[in-house]
């Protein structure tokens, strides 16, 4: 651990806060804070980050995923519900590779095709999954777990030899100033809460730079003040990531969501604001009830 570079990381970060409140309350643009540079830009001509069109899955006869097609635009933070089995884990399984379709159309951007791409490329392309339950290395430090989220090669010579830079530190800063962790970071992963951890493997995501984050029920377990926290943190990630949450919580989804996507059996039912699709009367009847 360094603690001189990330504490003049945070200094850094502090610095370039302030000078970014100065100009915006002086009516200037926000020069002088510059976010990190996301690795390998993603043509966007199109408008979309991330389209499927006439995707399609079945296992052992069962269609998983039914003709689905959807797209999100850079920035968005779109919320993704509806029943279980519904399509909505096996269609974040495709856009990671985990799982190929029968048939369909999976984009990144305008011109990268993910299902020519393996798991592990199409991470490396810039999408970041969570899953529900919250991984991390319990056994290591809030700063140790972020330190070994960093872009770097993982070779065995490369890592023996690896010592954090400057602009590394100030990026560690960052997140940890991002997720709620500053005060946190000397403590071990298996000591924190657990909307803390959640937190934290958040901050694993963001050390990598993801243009796309795939979240799976990320506040099911927290607390309110945790999951009023989250809804912030996610706010704060909109427009510099795309966000896609799938979530059963109707009161967390209202703070964050301009649109929601309702599936159910594996394609689209309904799509709009919340509002919208909780007085969809096919929505109340598969999903919400009366």
């Amino acid at each position: 651990m360094t603690p001189d570079l990330l504490e003049a990381g945070a200094q850094r970060l502090a610095t370039h806060e302030a000078a970014a409140r100065h100009a915006t309350e002086s009516g200037g643009r926000q020069a002088g804070f510059a976010r990190p540079a996301v690795p390998g830009e993603v043509d966007v001509t199109h408008g979309r980050i991330l389209y499927l069109e006439d995707v399609s899955v079945s296992f052992d006869g069962f269609k998983a995923i039914d003709r689905l097609s959807l797209d999100i635009a850079p920035g968005e933070l779109r919320c993704v519900i509806g029943p279980n089995g519904a399509g909505k884990t096996t269609m974040m399984d495709i856009i990671t590779g985990k799982t190929r379709p029968d048939a369909g159309t999976v984009y990144f951007g305008s011109t990268i095709d993910l299902l020519r791409h393996t798991e592990p490329q199409i991470a490396e392309l810039g999408i970041g999954r969570k899953f529900q339950k919250p991984t991390v290395y319990e056994q290591l430090t809030v700063y140790e777990n972020l330190e070994l989220s960093l872009r770097t090669d993982k070779g065995v010579a490369a890592s023996m030899r690896f010592r954090i830079d400057s602009a590394q530190a100030d990026r560690l800063a960052e997140v940890l100033h991002t997720i709620h962790l500053a005060d946190a970071v000397t403590r071990q992963a298996g000591t924190l809460s657990h909307g803390q951890k959640q937190w934290l493997e958040i901050g694993m995501l963001l050390m990598q730079q993801p243009r796309l984050l795939l979240l799976d029920e990320p506040v099911a377990g927290m607390t309110d003040e945790e999951t009023v926290r989250t809804a912030e943190l996610f706010l704060s990630l909109k427009g510099r990531h795309s966000l896609m949450v799938v979530e059963h919580d109707m009161s967390f989804i209202r703070r964050i969501s301009d649109i929601v996507t309702v599936l159910c059996d594996g394609s689209v039912l309904a799509q709009g604001t919340l509002d919208e699709v909780q007085a969809d009367e096919r929505v109340i009847e598969v999903y919400l009830g009366r």
